[in-house]
């Protein structure tokens, strides 16, 4: 286990490099960062399918949850800010663990922009989310989130981790940039990333405890993704 979480760990630091680099190298072929973005997320599957199986129904489990996450961003279109995905990402991960968060994460993303439009915003959106899914997925193994309390304070943390990834986009995707500029985006960028945060709690605190509940029912009753055999 304690190999897995390394393996991820590296993986997402490598990820970062890679986000980076697009903005420098090749910034005008998007699909291809976009195609090797996505390959790259299937990673911390290869990961766990060296320690144990994946079986069907598992890799049926993810697929569905991250739809779940990415259609639910669409009726809530005309509002950006405020949309249960975060908050679908963070139970899954708090049950299932942080490498199934991170390719939920991830696909949410994709999913999503495949009804509200691809660009080079994609793979951001897909490594904050995913990254998201892995802080959570990593403090829920520690029943640190199982609390409704530290739950939603994590969800509002969230709202505004995922905002600040998606500044350093805008401010990568610039020629020049000043710290005043990057101070002026973070600042106006603010009132939306409130809005996220106080989405997530809304949801967090009304259906997460229910869900985490559903989700592990499901877990136990099936031995879906479970941890306890990544051993055996």
């Amino acid at each position: 286990m304690a190999r897995t979480k390394t393996l991820l760990i590296l993986f997402l630091i490598s990820l970062s490099g890679v986000l980076i680099l697009s903005e420098f190298i090749w910034p005008e072929h998007l699909y291809f960062w976009i195609s090797l973005f996505i390959i790259g997320t299937a990673a911390p599957f290869f990961i766990r399918f060296e320690v144990r199986h994946i079986s069907g129904r598992e890799v049926v489990l993810i697929g569905v949850l991250a739809a779940i996450a990415g259609l639910s961003r669409v009726p809530f279109s005309a509002f950006p800010s405020v949309q249960p995905v975060t908050f679908v990402i963070i139970v899954s991960s708090v049950v299932f663990g942080p490498e199934s968060g991170f390719i939920i994460g991830t696909l949410s993303a994709f999913v999503s922009n495949l009804f509200l439009g691809q660009g080079p915003w994609t793979i951001w959106q897909m490594y904050a989310w995913g990254l998201i899914g892995v802080l959570a997925g990593f403090l829920g193994q520690t029943k640190i989130l199982r609390s409704r309390i530290v739950l939603c304070v994590f969800g509002f943390l969230a709202g505004f981790l995922f905002g600040w990834i998606m500044n350093l986009w805008i401010i990568l995707m610039g020629h020049e940039w000043t710290w005043s500029m990057i101070m002026s985006y973070y600042l106006s960028s603010f009132y939306f990333d409130l809005a996220h945060a106080i989405s997530n709690v809304f949801f967090l605190a009304l259906f997460g405890k229910s869900w985490i509940k559903i989700l592990s029912r499901f877990k136990i009753k099936y031995r879906l993704l479970d941890d306890t055999q990544m051993n055996k």
